[in-house]
């Protein structure tokens, strides 16, 4: 297979991997904006707003902010910043504005294919990892909820994501929910795996074990540079579509959803996607070791080189 070796090259960013890397999402040096507004690389940067480039929405940090030191990467990977404002209004081809979010994601591609690539990440059990950082200047609004990775099938649904914070309520409550300030991994039922507080000076360091086949997931979980370890047992996740409408883009980014309107009818309160109330603020997060690998010799990559025994 051709196109599967191209996309185990790119793995040579850093050698503190120790399984076989399906897709390396890990933002080079080398990447440059003129790269992120052509969706050249490692990303797909269509999904932001419709009235500007991909680096009005994304900041490439070079030197200026050091990656999770969790891989080893420093002089080799740049953290990234994914931000939202008022125009982020995300309009899919043919479809309506989507008024009810603010959004930017970037997809994981190779190659500027990204639905090729989704079949070689979503077969056997393969593990996605991604660090989040929060950005001190730009904070989230807690009152409203964020989904800042996650995969998505073509029915809207999320395969399994991050969250972070108050769940989306008709009709709103107004109020900042108790577990807010929690990142959150949930199943497809948006069941919550495993949650910790997303706390402003760390780097939170993540990694979901999908098994395709037998429909289960397993979380690992740490600090700044603190190897990856098992934070849950292996979790049922039943409810996701069997094959192929069941398998989706790896998306990373900041989706807000909107809060209900109580002027909206119920159906447009119901409807998050075209409805509802968005103060219009500058939001970012930061990223870093946004990548995927295979678990063909049984263990996941926890960090500095070393192996963390899968979750069974």
């Amino acid at each position: 297979m051709q196109f599967f070796s191209g996309i185990l090259a790119l793995a040579g960013i850093g050698s503190a991997l120790a399984t076989p890397v399906i897709y390396d999402g890990r933002a080079s040096m080398n990447l440059t904006g003129d790269m992120l507004n052509a969706s050249e690389g490692p990303y797909l940067t269509v999904v932001k707003g419709s009235t500007e480039n991909a680096t009005y929405y994304a900041t490439l940090y070079e030197d200026k902010m050091a990656p999770t030191p969790l891989w080893r990467n420093v002089g080799l990977e740049q953290a990234i910043g994914i931000s939202i404002d008022n125009t982020s209004v995300f309009i899919p081809g043919g479809s309506s504005p989507q008024y009810g979010f603010r959004r930017t994601d970037f997809i994981a591609q190779v190659d500027n294919n990204h639905t090729y690539l989704d079949t070689i990440m979503e077969n056997g059990t393969t593990v996605f990892h991604v660090s989040i950082h929060a950005d001190g200047r730009l904070p989230l609004n807690y009152t409203h909820e964020y989904q800042i990775v996650w995969i998505e099938p073509d029915d809207g649904s999320h395969v399994w994501d991050i969250q972070v914070g108050t769940p989306f309520s008709d009709p709103t409550n107004r109020t900042v929910d108790p577990t807010a300030h929690n990142l959150k991994v949930r199943d497809h039922a948006l069941n919550v795996l495993f949650e910790v507080p997303f706390t402003a000076e760390d780097w939170h360091n993540f990694a979901v074990q999908v098994d395709w086949a037998n429909k289960t997931l397993g979380v690992f979980y740490s600090a700044n540079s603190e190897d990856l370890k098992a934070v849950t047992g292996l979790c049922d996740n039943d409810s996701v579509p069997s094959d192929a409408a069941g398998e989706g883009d790896y998306h990373f980014g900041v989706l807000k959803l909107p809060l209900a309107n109580p002027a909206d009818t119920p159906a447009e309160q119901a409807d998050v996607v075209h409805y509802g109330i968005q103060e219009g603020d500058k939001e970012a997060l930061i990223y870093s070791g946004f990548f995927v690998e295979s678990i063909l010799s049984g263990g996941v990559s926890a960090g500095h080189g070393g192996v963390v025994q899968a979750i069974s």
